[in-house]
């Protein structure tokens, strides 16, 4: 009986899925202030009582529907030398086909619950990455930080604001243009 019910999907987690699937798209389209949980409990058909039962509140849901995994290179996987062209290839990847990147950038740069999230992902997510390949392990979270607005100011220019010089780019060129800046900020020497 037991069997049965791994492979048999509950409707818990039915529910779960729609509430997320609709809370993406609605926070993709309004933002965190202008979405609410009675829209977003419409978009998923169900009661608005169910999402605070799943979420307890909108900042709960906002931080489940927009738990992002980079899938960033493994680290230890990394040429030091080629860290800023894996990094702007991998995360040009990334935006390209994650809308929900966009939504947690529009988030994050108007709402504080969607701030904290950004930097809980850069902490936990890139930070590892820079240690690995920065000369000083000290100066690392600086280093990503600088990385960090390089990669968010393009995304900024080419997935939100959509400025049509920034959209053009063929993500070759994107990659020759931003990747030597990044490998200056994450491994040349500390400017004096």
């Amino acid at each position: 009986m037991n069997q049965s019910r791994s492979r048999t999907p509950r409707r818990s987690d039915a529910t779960r899925t729609a509430i997320l699937d609709a809370a993406r798209e609605r926070f993709a389209a309004d933002g965190y202030d202008r979405a609410t949980i009675r829209a977003i409990a419409r978009d998923a058909n169900i009661d608005p009582s169910m999402v605070m039962r799943y979420y307890g509140n909108k900042e709960g849901l906002f931080a489940a529907a927009v738990a992002i995994d980079l899938k960033l290179p493994d680290p230890a996987s990394l040429s030091p030398d080629r860290a800023g062209q894996a990094l702007v290839t991998h995360f040009l990847t990334m935006w390209e086909q994650n809308e929900v990147l966009t939504a947690l950038l529009r988030v994050g740069a108007t709402n504080e619950a969607g701030a904290e999230r950004m930097q809980g992902i850069f902490a936990d997510q890139l930070l590892p990455l820079a240690l690995r390949v920065c000369p000083d392990p000290e100066q690392a979270p600086a280093r990503a930080a600088l990385a960090s607005s390089q990669l968010l100011g393009l995304a900024l220019a080419r997935y939100v604001l959509r400025f049509p010089p920034a959209v053009a780019l063929a993500p070759e060129e994107i990659v020759a243009w931003l990747a030597p800046t990044v490998q200056r900020y994450l491994t040349a020497p500390y400017p004096a």
